[in-house]
């Protein structure tokens, strides 16, 4: 057998340049990229099953971002040295890579797809994350996958107030913004990271350079994958049962929308409920009495309610674009009431209850000495940190039974996206040295419980006692987009991000932004949606921000059951005598 023939391609991003070669490693995927930049290399691939499984009615896509520590030259630290479960860091990769291609998959598609991002080569201050967001674009691309790429993803700092992408840490530690951006054939498709309170405008103006960074990239992977790829597998949604579609209609079209006018979650949901089930019984009543010639294959109670939901979701866009009417009432700008209170654990360092609307958290801010920072093991070394913030989604904060099973993804990422927006204004260890953990337990949730965890925090940090000078609030915003007409939501509620076409989370003081967030379901947004979302987002943060001086305005003194530190300047040459010679 012959060495088979690697196909590559060069580009250039941030003045690096990065290979991507495919054909002659993991041959049996349906696709594989190597991706190579420097002393570094990131293997990605895609497999994706032919058929769904039996009875799916959803998308099961799995990413899987892992490090291998041989990679930077170490060796596993655990009792049997090798690599143990799945980090948090690698969870958010992870996760990054999951939120860049989802949105460009069909509409309906329902087959299994796996892809696995290794790295095998990473030099400590590569960014090899975004080697592995490159190479999942372009395996997507070139395989026979249905899906809509490319996908070209990278990080971008704002290091001396110039957007670099594909940044080295130490342009990273200097930078006053540091954000994962990727897009697609239609523009931002996934954005998310941090910023030390840079002004909205100049930060709108960093996430758009990059993007028009991004776009020759993404113009040479589409090529690319035209040349060496392989035909995309023929795929089509499932054909809606006209009749029963028309059945729905008719039968649920007047209570849906009487329903969609309750403000309460819970009303509206059982409200919603009763509807749903009552059209299912009336179709499969239906069905049982009609003669055995008559009869057809049964409805698959899934196909029902799908259908239920179809209708459901047309009905609140339509409510909320063309009647400006939201699901509880309110304009479109409008934010929920916002009511709390801090010191309500006294054993806690700091304590506080935040509640907006039918969202609500409990936040602790816990103090502990310098050996107390968090050591994280990667394969590009070893950190300390010492500002950590865990966030929890118990079942019961949205009525339901769950098993219990320790943090997932989401909880994964919900935290890290709370703990970069707070990072920007905790204190140094020279002005306060703590080690900080902040904890978050969602008790209520009603959308936003990631924005609850942000100002919730920020009053646990002031009733520890934390010199904080700028307070950091948050806000969700949503999108309904239906043709030219669009509305864009102040403080979605959950319900507005599951219909809607965009989850976009906001952070910042009063003077500029602190952490971002956003993913959209429709492939792309415009400038002017997003320079209207974060114009709209700067009045709902401000809001917040005064709300929340209503509740603790300053830092409280230092809990006296907190760890007490204690600092002695002496004289340099009294130095010896302390010491000894």
């Amino acid at each position: 057998m012959q060495e088979p023939r690697a196909e590559t391609l060069e580009l250039t991003l941030g003045g690096r340049t990065v290979i991507l070669e495919t054909g002659r490693i993991a041959r049996q995927a349906d696709a594989a990229v190597l991706v190579r930049e420097g002393d570094n290399a990131v293997l990605v691939t895609v497999v994706g099953a032919t058929e769904p499984r039996p009875g799916i009615d959803f998308f099961p896509l799995t990413v899987e971002y892992r490090e291998k520590l041989a990679g930077g030259g170490r060796i596993p630290g655990s009792f049997q040295r090798r690599e143990g479960r799945i980090s948090d860091g690698e969870i958010l990769t992870s996760r990054l890579i999951d939120r860049s291609v989802r949105p460009l998959f069909p509409s309906g598609y329902a087959a299994e797809v796996q892809i696995q991002a290794t790295v095998f080569s990473a030099h400590p201050a590569a960014d090899v994350e975004s080697l592995a967001l490159l190479g999942a674009g372009a395996a997507l691309t070139l395989s026979d996958i249905p899906f809509d790429g490319p996908v070209v993803g990278v990080r971008s700092a704002l290091h001396r107030d110039r957007t670099t992408v594909l940044p080295l840490a130490v342009e990273r530690d200097e930078s006053t913004a540091d954000l994962v951006v990727s897009i697609g054939p239609k523009g931002l498709v996934m954005a998310e990271g941090a910023a030390r309170s840079v002004p909205d405008e100049r930060l709108l103006e960093h996430l758009l350079t990059t993007i028009d960074l991004l776009e020759k990239p993404a113009r040479l992977v589409r090529e690319w994958a035209q040349q060496v790829g392989a035909n995309k597998r023929a795929f089509e949604a499932a054909t809606v049962d006209a009749d029963l579609e028309r059945q729905c209609v008719e039968q649920c079209e007047s209570k849906i929308r009487e329903a969609i006018q309750i403000a309460s979650k819970q009303d509206r949901n059982g409200m919603l409920r009763e509807i749903r089930q009552d059209f299912v019984a009336s179709v499969k009543q239906t069905e049982a009495s009609q003669q055995p010639e008559q009869s057809a294959q049964p409805r698959d109670e899934r196909m029902l309610e799908a259908l239920f939901w179809k209708l459901q979701k047309k009905l609140v866009r339509s409510a909320i674009v063309h009647d400006e009417r939201r699901l509880d009432g309110r304009t479109c700008t409008d934010i929920r009431p916002i009511w709390g209170e801090t010191g309500l654990l006294r054993q806690a360092h700091g304590s506080a209850l935040f509640t907006r609307g039918e969202t609500q958290a409990i936040v602790t801010c816990t103090l502990g000495s310098p050996r107390d920072a968090q050591t994280i093991d990667t394969a590009q070394g070893t950190k300390q940190e010492r500002f950590l913030l865990h966030y929890n989604f118990p079942p019961y904060s949205v009525g339901e039974i769950r098993a219990l099973r320790g943090p997932g993804r989401r909880e994964v990422g919900h935290g890290n996206l709370a703990l970069r927006a707070l990072t920007a204004v905790v204190p140094s260890i020279e002005s306060f040295p703590y080690t900080i953990r902040i904890e978050s337990d969602i008790t209520e949730s009603n959308g936003s419980s990631s924005m609850a965890t942000v100002c919730g925090g920020l009053l646990a940090l002031l009733d520890a006692g934390a010199p904080i000078a700028t307070p950091v609030a948050g806000i969700a915003m949503g999108l309904i987009a239906e043709g030219d007409d669009i509305a864009i939501l102040s403080d979605i509620l959950g319900d507005e991000d599951h219909l809607g076409d965009m989850d976009f989370k906001l952070t910042g003081t009063s003077t500029g932004i602190t952490a971002l967030q956003l993913d959209n379901k429709i492939g792309g947004l415009s400038r002017d949606v997003l320079e209207q979302a974060i114009r709209q987002a700067r009045a709902g943060i401000d809001h917040v921000l005064e709300k929340m001086r209503g509740i603790l305005a300053a830092p409280r003194e230092l809990p006296d059951h907190a760890p007490q530190v204690k600092s002695l300047r002496i004289q340099e040459h009294m130095i010896g005598s302390l010491i000894g010679p």
